[in-house]
């Protein structure tokens, strides 16, 4: 732990509170993606300008890395029988596949962890949704196997045609999974909006929003300053907007999000040590900060390389006093990797984030306004120190907008 830090358990999270008034969460975006403000936090120096001159203040020769994950249609409008609506929200997929890419193209039964509203409604038996395809009439078939703890239930999906993957369904039956601060139903230009230009792989229920400034315009300007644009994949989970409702941190439980790197994309990163590097959204500071516990945990023999699996209080407690650099971290997954004949490294993390943290990869931060008491602004906390204070005051004086929708901000470490 650095300097005079609570240990992340003892952090009471009404420390990191603020008021936000209702009227700065932004409903809409912008009609231009990179038109929004830009909140610049450079040791202790605050300023502004538009997102489309990021590139302006990023050095020359550095390396910028993006989530590329896509957002599925993760809401699904059931009725009962009665005519009473209950919304299943898919999580994350349990059976037969954990991993994402593979859940999607199942063909005709899947269950997913899901959260379920109106749960108290549904006693019992099936619930149905009718959709339609290219003139084929689609139906969904929702089967509660088991009610869990935090609110989570597990769902069995079943669908007729049963040749159609569950990507094609949720594509077709789903809605895009807006964030609950965002006070209105979906609209068509969510569809468009509410994902990032560069977004692959589909897998996350809500977007990594730092992303969604970037326009075309934007990303030839950073290659035109000789910036290199890096991608990794880690899947966004509805516990991203989960409040700690803890009074200390030691009773919060992060979430577990997937992870997707491939081999090169590691030996990239690898190579670029030796520059600036700039992370794009909280979630990739999580991804890189993960593959150096994970590159630890590797060296003392306690994980294989072929599978990421990084826990929340990894970096304060057992692992907490450690002298292995971030390259022979990285050094110990590629090689991993490699005597293990694959191509890509998979797997888990609930890396807790919090003040006193001490970074190994990202020098710079590109990312949104988040929540009054949230495990982000925590992070944001740990990577700019304080300043986070000022900077947010800043923006709440010069009318800036707040969360997924909102401006960006450009945070240099401290």
């Amino acid at each position: 732990m650095k300097g005079n830090h609570l240990h992340p358990r003892q952090i009471s999270i009404e420390s990191y509170d603020y008021s936000l008034p209702e009227n700065r969460i932004a409903q809409f975006p912008l009609e231009a993606r990179d038109s929004s403000k830009l909140l610049i936090c450079n040791q202790g120096h605050v300023s502004q300008d538009i997102f489309s001159n990021l590139s302006s203040h990023l050095p020359s020769g550095s390396t910028i890395i993006f989530n590329e994950t896509r957002v599925i249609h993760a809401r699904l409008q059931f009725r009962k029988a009665t005519g009473s609506a209950i919304e299943i929200f898919c999580l994350e997929p349990l059976a037969p596949f954990r991993d994402h890419q593979q859940a999607l193209q199942q063909k005709g039964q899947a269950d997913w962890l899901c959260l379920v509203g109106g749960s108290k409604r549904w006693k019992g038996g099936l619930l149905k949704l009718h959709a339609e395809l290219n003139g084929i009439a689609l139906e969904i078939v929702a089967e509660r196997l088991e009610k869990l703890d935090g609110g989570t239930s597990t769902i069995r999906f079943r669908w007729e045609p049963a040749g159609l993957t569950f990507a094609e369904i949720l594509a077709q039956a789903g809605n895009i999974p807006l964030p609950p601060y965002i006070n209105r139903k979906p609209v068509d230009r969510d569809e468009v909006t509410y994902q990032t230009v560069y977004a692959r792989h589909e897998g996350s229920v809500a977007a990594p929003t730092a992303g969604l400034h970037f326009s075309e315009k934007v990303m030839a300007s950073l290659e035109a300053k000789n910036i290199s644009l890096l991608k990794f994949v880690l899947h966004v989970g509805a516990g991203t907007f989960k409040p700690v409702s803890s009074v200390e941190l030691a009773d919060h439980e992060m979430h577990a999000e997937q992870v997707n790197i491939s081999l090169e994309s590691l030996e990239i990163l690898r190579e670029s040590l030796d520059k600036p590097i700039i992370a794009v959204g909280t979630t990739t500071v999580r991804l890189l900060e993960s593959l150096y516990w994970h590159g630890v945990k590797v060296i003392k023999n306690i994980s294989g390389p072929a599978l990421l699996d990084v826990h929340q209080w990894d970096p304060y407690d057992d692992l907490a006093v450690t002298e292995i650099s971030r390259s022979e971290a990285l050094d110990a997954v590629i090689r991993g990797c490699r005597q293990a004949g694959i191509t890509s490294l998979n797997g888990k993390t609930s890396l807790l984030i919090a003040p006193g943290y001490k970074f190994r990869f990202p020098d710079i931060l590109i990312t949104n306004f988040h929540q009054p008491g949230s495990t982000l602004l925590l992070l944001i906390a740990a990577f700019i120190g304080e300043e986070w204070r000022k900077a947010y005051q800043y923006a709440l004086d010069n009318d800036f907008r707040f969360l997924s929708y909102g401006d960006s901000c450009l945070l240099f470490r401290s």
